[in-house]
């Protein structure tokens, strides 16, 4: 009786050869479960290899979070940076706001402490408009670092306040406890009472932007700031 062909490879799921493959699967797995379950064995058993194939192209976790975040960034369409530093400053922090709203998962990666600084060049573009817009209109390097963290504390808060928000059941009685307030204690507050939620739903990040970088540069280019360069 002849003997059935020899199997050649694995059946089913297609062997991993790339590191694109890796990358989104990924991605897949966090935006279905949080990138906090993220783990190389969960991520093995997810695409079906063991976990020694995937140390063959990543080194743990957090290379796999960089490079996810350097990829992601690379596939952003870069806005026209005005000539105007103040310009710059608001088209790069627009871009960055707008890039981490559609995955705020990455906002909370980036805000673990020097994990900015891990990330490709190519990914930094926004970083180096904000600090070169700063520059360009006066600041010294002291300055434009304060000016962008300021900008960045601001635009991720924004973004993971709202993230956060998102998931609250729409009766979240958190959402209306205003009208209860004691208008003797918070007169202001219990006025606005059940007006909150929506008041606070509103999308003001351009506005603020835009009046926040106006401080910040005023205040580094006033007459008394720092000379040094």
């Amino acid at each position: 009786m002849p003997r059935p062909p020899a199997s050649h490879g694995r059946t089913g799921r297609p062997r991993l050869t790339s590191r694109a493959q890796i990358l989104t699967a990924a991605r897949q797995l966090i935006d279905r479960d949080g990138w906090e379950k993220l783990t190389i064995r969960r991520l093995a058993a997810e695409i079906g290899v063991g976990a020694t194939t995937l140390y063959h192209h990543i080194r743990d976790k957090e290379d796999l979070l960089v490079l996810l975040l350097n990829h992601y960034v690379d596939q952003i369409e870069r806005p026209h940076l005005p000539s105007d530093p103040r310009g710059r400053i608001i088209a790069a922090a627009t871009a960055l706001h707008d890039a981490l709203a559609a995955w705020p998962w990455a906002a909370e990666v980036l805000t673990v402490d020097g994990f900015v600084g891990l990330l490709d060049e190519s990914a930094l573009w926004m970083v180096e408009a904000i600090v070169a817009g700063a520059k360009d209109h006066g600041c010294t390097s002291v300055q434009a670092v304060d000016a962008f963290r300021s900008i960045w504390y601001y635009t991720v808060g924004e973004i993971l306040v709202r993230a956060h928000s998102a998931r609250r059941p729409a009766d979240d009685e958190h959402r209306t406890f205003f009208s209860s307030l004691d208008a003797s204690q918070v007169p202001q507050l219990a006025a606005i009472g059940d007006q909150w939620p929506t008041l606070a739903a509103r999308d003001t990040y351009s506005q603020g932007l835009g009046a926040f970088v106006d401080g910040l540069l005023a205040q580094a280019t006033s007459a008394d700031a720092p000379e040094q360069r």
